[in-house]
């Protein structure tokens, strides 16, 4: 190993040291979604952040979406997806392919992965232990001739209303990685989709967890000329939202911030999940991979 070269890995090590030693015994939320979530190379990154993660003493918590193979399997069987303001419409056959690849494919694939790595993860859904409590979403529309507003049913679309962490915290304190599919039980038995950042953000709340982070396909919240923004308080989001440079998808990720620094999590970082590593350099690095938040 060239003498330079040994230098460069020193510095990194050096630069990740204190990091590891303030998050050690803390929660980390990982929302693990697009693109890190279909590239293969990608896949395996993420999975040795996890690892890692937990060998230095950090408890990672893994939520993960699956939105595009929920439409590819939707898709072969010949059908149609229908959005209503971003949401799946979910009727009883669409809930059980989205319990089929959420808790089933996608949820195994990536414990397998993790546990590939070096990790022992065990999956899960809100289904399990009743751990995500769920209720029916109503979308309300203003119609023009209407004198109230329309109420649109989304079918199994739902919000968490609860969340019972004995079951996560039983699994993080026995050296596992617990990986969560985002679907919720209701009151009335049925299991509910539910959006996998309104997840994470939920469960870190409830864990009083360090961070979360999301992965995105961006490279986090940007200004108007394209640059990245970071170190957002929520006032900041309130008034990027209100002059239109938060707009479209990135509105519902960074309510989903905002509310989990309300609700104690202490950092939220938003960061581009098509960037190799991007968990351990937005972690243990000065210089990070995206947006961070925090409360004030």
């Amino acid at each position: 190993m060239q003498k330079k070269t040994a230098h460069q890995i020193a510095d990194v090590l050096i630069e990740a040291l204190p990091y590891i030693q303030r998050f050690k015994g803390k929660t980390v939320v990982v929302k693990f979604g697009g693109n890190a979530m279909v590239d293969e190379a990608l896949k395996h990154s993420f999975a040795r952040d996890i690892v890692l993660m937990k060998l230095v003493g950090i408890n990672p918590i893994v939520v993960h979406g699956g939105g595009p193979q929920i439409g590819r399997l939707l898709e072969k069987i010949g059908k149609t997806s229908n959005f209503i303001d971003g949401m799946r419409v979910t009727d009883s056959e669409t809930m059980d392919v989205v319990e089929m690849v959420l808790g089933g494919l996608v949820n195994k694939e990536i414990v397998n992965l993790i546990n590939m790595h070096g990790g022992k993860a065990v999956g899960l859904t809100g289904k399990d232990g009743n751990f995500i409590r769920a209720k029916k979403i109503a979308l309300k529309k203003s119609a023009q001739e209407a004198q109230a507003p329309e109420i649109i049913d989304l079918g199994h679309v739902g919000e968490v209303s609860s969340i019972d962490p004995s079951v996560v915290d039983m699994l993080g304190n026995s050296n596992f990685i617990p990986v969560i599919a985002p679907i919720g039980v209701g009151e009335d038995g049925f299991s509910y989709n539910i959006n996998a950042d309104l997840v994470a953000g939920k469960v870190a709340e409830v864990l009083k967890a360090e961070k979360l982070i999301l992965l995105t396909n961006t490279a986090g919240i940007l200004d108007k000329q394209g640059e990245l923004l970071t170190g957002l308080s929520i006032k900041d989001i309130d008034d990027l939202i209100a002059d239109g440079t938060i707009s479209g998808g990135m509105i519902p990720k960074t309510r989903c911030a905002t509310d989990a620094l309300e609700g104690g999590v202490t950092s939220v970082h938003i960061i581009d999940g098509r960037v190799d590593h991007a968990v351990l350099l937005e972690l243990f690095t000065d210089q990070g991979v995206g947006t961070l938040l925090i409360s004030h």
